[in-house]
């Protein structure tokens, strides 16, 4: 028998494993980009910036903190927040904490963009996605990003708040 794991070739069921995963990862990115555009003219980017602040205290958090949940540069993170400023959505000032630092607040008509966005953006997570799996392959797909995600960027990333604060 061939041991293919030190070939340095995927084979097998490793092979098939792998491909589903590269071609999730390539392909749904563009699926849920494009419902977005289509009913919010907004990017999936775009769209994670905004409820990243939304679910944020005070609708605010620091660029780099930001770019840390996406997983982004700070110059990728800062050119779409200038979009979003120009649309009026988001404001920049310093930190008055430490001036060193800017932060990124989601203003009232972000908020209401957020909400009109969502229905549409969980609609087709739903679709593409969750309704795909059953209970049990849910819980075994966060089983499995929890196990991943550590060995591409350990501790970074946006995670769920663990119950959704009111909103006034």
């Amino acid at each position: 028998m061939i041991d293919d794991t030190s070939s340095g070739e995927l084979a097998g069921d490793d092979l098939q494993t792998w491909a589903g995963l590269a071609t999730l990862l390539e392909w749904l990115p563009s699926a849920l980009d494009a419902q977005l555009l289509r009913d919010s003219g907004i990017t999936h980017f775009e769209y994670g910036i905004l409820y990243a602040l939304a679910e944020a205290d005070e609708r605010t958090l620091r660029m780099s903190v930001l770019a840390g949940f996406a997983n982004s540069s700070l110059s990728r993170l800062s050119r779409a927040v200038t979009r979003l400023e120009n649309r009026g959505w988001v404001t920049r000032h310093p930190d008055p904490a430490d001036g060193r630092y800017t932060l990124a607040v989601l203003t009232a008509a972000g908020v209401e963009t957020c909400a009109r966005a969502t229905p549409g953006h969980v609609q087709t997570v739903n679709h593409l996605a969750l309704d795909r799996l059953t209970a049990a392959q849910k819980r075994q797909l966060q089983a499995i990003t929890r196990r991943i995600l550590p060995a591409i960027a350990p501790d970074t990333g946006w995670k769920p708040p663990t119950a959704h604060a009111a909103r006034d």
